[in-house]
């Protein structure tokens, strides 16, 4: 059995490497967690907001995921200001939500979870690209997904906005949660499709691309103020007993050495809670559907003049 991952040993060295995490604007969530692990390695954090004991490694970038032109504005800024990106990290989300439609016909949470990190990254990717191209460079973009997507619906066909805009009203009570790893599922689909796309060209061959699922952590019973009645029960459930450790495979995708000395092994991979190659849904492994949400994505962001 493989060692237990320790961020304390089983980092690279990021000192001179910048990183972009997204969605580390709260101190109990897994982005603000992840920027601590990775700063303590010496990287360069671009976050939407963070305190922390290394305030001279962070940077505030301010994202707003509901709006894709926003966000290629925003990478477009960091470009200007920055000389390499060596690792971005897509971890912001929106989870339960009243399903709506944006000005572009387009669910709100798809938006959010899909279509702005995907505009998000494809306009960081020139960066990137030339980062890849020095010698021992370890390039990653790690796109955060659930295990709650193992038992969303079968997806026949993702051609349309409609394949997207599903509301999932025959799920009752909890048709919000399936709209949230029906994003989940998508975002799998996409790493996939994305990383294929990496490979075809010299520039960006090197680069990996990693689906995470990073398991379950209590990130909001702190906050609440009957926090007393559901930390025992969480107890139970989460896979990880605080975010210092429930954060450690955010690390690991993002920084592990393990990832550096076995590229192939992970370029593409899903990767678990555990740090370890997983499996994700049929659906998931889906090469048709994976190409086909790669070109509908690219029509839809065309569509909006991005």
């Amino acid at each position: 059995m493989a060692p237990r991952f320790d961020p304390q040993k089983d980092l690279v060295d990021l000192k001179g490497k910048v990183v972009i995490v997204t969605g580390a604007n709260r101190q109990s969530g897994l982005g603000y967690g992840t920027v601590r692990h990775l700063a303590r390695a010496g990287a360069k954090n671009s976050v939407s907001e963070l305190k922390m004991e290394s305030e001279e490694y962070v940077l505030f970038l301010k994202l707003d995921l509901g709006d894709p032109r926003s966000v290629k504005k925003v990478a477009e800024e960091f470009m200007s200001k920055e000389t390499r990106l060596d690792v971005l990290v897509n971890n912001a989300a929106m989870v339960f939500a009243p399903f709506e439609k944006t000005e572009d016909g387009i669910s709100k949470i798809v938006v959010t979870n899909l279509i702005s990190p995907f505009v998000f990254t494809q306009t960081l990717l020139p960066l990137m690209a030339k980062t890849a191209q020095e010698e021992n460079s370890d390039v990653r973009i790690v796109n955060l997904t659930s295990s709650g997507h193992l038992i969303v619906p079968s997806t026949k066909k993702l051609d349309t906005v409609n394949d997207l805009n599903q509301e999932f009203r025959g799920w009752g009570p909890i048709a919000k949660f399936t709209r949230y790893i029906h994003t989940k599922l998508l975002i799998i689909l996409w790493s996939r499709a994305l990383q294929k796309h990496l490979n075809t060209s010299p520039s960006t061959q090197h680069i990996t691309a990693i689906t995470l699922d990073p398991g379950s952590v209590d990130t909001f019973s702190k906050y609440s103020q009957l926090s007393w009645l559901w930390q025992p029960l969480l107890r139970l459930i989460m896979s990880a007993p605080d975010l210092e450790h429930g954060t450690y495979p955010m690390a690991f995708a993002a920084a592990g050495k393990a990832i550096g000395k076995d590229r192939e092994k992970y370029a593409g991979a899903y990767v678990n809670e555990k740090c370890e190659l997983g499996t994700s849904s049929k659906d998931g492994m889906n090469e048709k559907l994976a190409g086909e949400l790669w070109e509908l994505v690219e029509k839809i962001v065309t569509d909006m003049g991005i």
